[in-house]
């Protein structure tokens, strides 16, 4: 059976993520991660995902991250971004090697289970910054994941780390959402949320959500009012 793992945060693009692979693999596993991020509702919205759009198995990892103070989304003390966008090479909203620990963690389960083909909803055209969303660290953490294991070493199973949305722009993504029938209320993007969950609309991955709606013609369903936090 072809099966497939997908690092599920309950965002927009790990959500859309969730579907291709659904079309593509017999059998999905969803992953996600708590690890004290300041945006907990995230996993919430994980869980309603892998529930709605049926994950085999939906593991939630807890991760002791050793430096909580090295980045604002780990860090209550530290404010996030708001509109600034672009203004850092790489913003204080990075988490020391986040991906590489995520996909060590899907590589090990992937092993246990048989499931060789790992999704991830990284972006190299429309994001903040973070080096490990880059292709090029993508495509050396793979030859890792063979080189590392008993299933690469002994030709058992090849890992595959598949990213189909790396080179798309976030409008091409909200669109692609739209195709596969994502329920875009189900998915919160925002890193500092309102204790109900409500979208600042104004740090760095509400600003790339709002240009993905703007580009690809569609009204956000997180925004239900024309005020929001500051």
């Amino acid at each position: 059976m072809n099966r497939a793992i997908v690092l599920l945060s309950g965002g927009l693009d790990s959500a859309t993520c969730f579907l291709i692979a659904k079309k593509e693999a017999e059998e999905v596993f969803a992953l996600s991660f708590d690890y004290a991020q300041r945006h907990k509702v995230e996993l919430e919205r994980a869980r309603s995902l892998a529930e709605t759009y049926g994950a085999a198995a939906h593991r939630v990892v807890k991760l002791d991250l050793p430096a909580r103070e090295s980045s604002a989304l780990t860090d209550l003390s530290r404010d996030v971004p708001r509109h600034a966008l672009g203004a850092e090479a790489i913003p204080i909203t990075y988490v020391p090697a986040r991906n590489t620990l995520f996909l060590s963690n899907a590589v090990a389960w992937g092993e246990a289970i048989g499931a060789g083909d790992l999704y991830i909803g990284a972006n190299s055209i429309d994001y903040s910054g973070y080096p490990d969303c880059r292709p090029e660290f993508l495509e050396s953490f793979e030859r890792t994941a063979n080189l590392g294991t008993k299933s690469g070493v002994e030709g058992e199973m090849t890992f595959r780390i598949h990213a189909p949305l790396l080179r798309m722009t976030k409008g091409e993504i909200v669109s692609k959402a739209r195709d596969l029938g994502l329920n875009f209320a189900l998915t919160s993007s925002c890193y500092d949320p309102a204790p109900d969950g409500e979208p600042c609309r104004s740090c760095d991955s509400c600003l790339l959500r709002e240009i993905g709606f703007r580009e690809a013609g569609l009204r956000d369903p997180l925004h239900r009012s024309p005020n929001h936090r500051e």
